[in-house]
């Protein structure tokens, strides 16, 4: 079996040595713009996985997985952005903006109403979810750029929006389950 893997999929092909990668039959230097949007998807993707790995709620857990494989096609979907034209078999949909909105209209009703704003901090668990919401942010911002040039799935965009409000609330559910108080923004500190 890993031996038909290392075939399939070789870790490294000496391509990218020279700052140029390999973007379907085109080389690319890896400073496009391209690149940074994906890659950020990427780093986003990554730290979500480390915020899930100090995790122990089975809720937060099965959200964070999904939102990993949804990035994952927002990534391949970015890739295919190279012909300017929007043609990838794998794309963020309706579906799952609307399936994000419930977990987050889900998540709310469980922690106390937000009456000021608060400091991104806490748990372990939260302190990494608040960075991976501000990742989300930076992730959305490279991707509007990336749309002043190339077709972009205008979903994938609105996917990304979504997201980032829903790590601001499971970072504050997180909080709330291990009785971790929030802190309040001090205007005058």
């Amino acid at each position: 079996m890993i031996n038909i893997i290392k075939d399939i999929m070789k870790i490294y092909t000496k391509v990218g040595d020279k700052g140029k990668t390999n973007l379907y039959g085109s080389m690319i230097s890896k400073s496009d713009i391209r690149f940074d949007a994906y890659g950020t998807i990427d780093e986003l993707n990554s730290f979500i996985g480390l915020a899930d790995s100090f995790n122990k709620n089975h809720f937060i857990h099965d959200v964070l997985i999904k939102v990993q494989n949804e990035l994952f096609i927002i990534g391949s979907d970015l890739s295919h952005s190279y012909k300017n034209e929007i043609n990838s078999n794998m794309k963020i949909v309706k579906e799952n903006i609307v399936t994000l909105e419930k977990f987050i209209d889900d998540t709310d009703k469980k922690i106390p109403k937000l009456t000021n704003f608060i400091l991104p901090s806490g748990s372990n668990v939260a302190a990494l979810l608040h960075v991976c919401r501000s990742l989300c942010r930076k992730a959305e911002r490279k991707i509007v750029l990336l749309s002043e040039k190339y077709s972009v799935n205008s979903l994938s965009l609105i996917y990304l929006n979504r997201l980032s409000d829903l790590l601001f609330v499971l970072a504050r559910y997180s909080n709330n389950l291990e009785d971790c108080e929030e802190l309040i923004w001090n205007s005058k500190s």
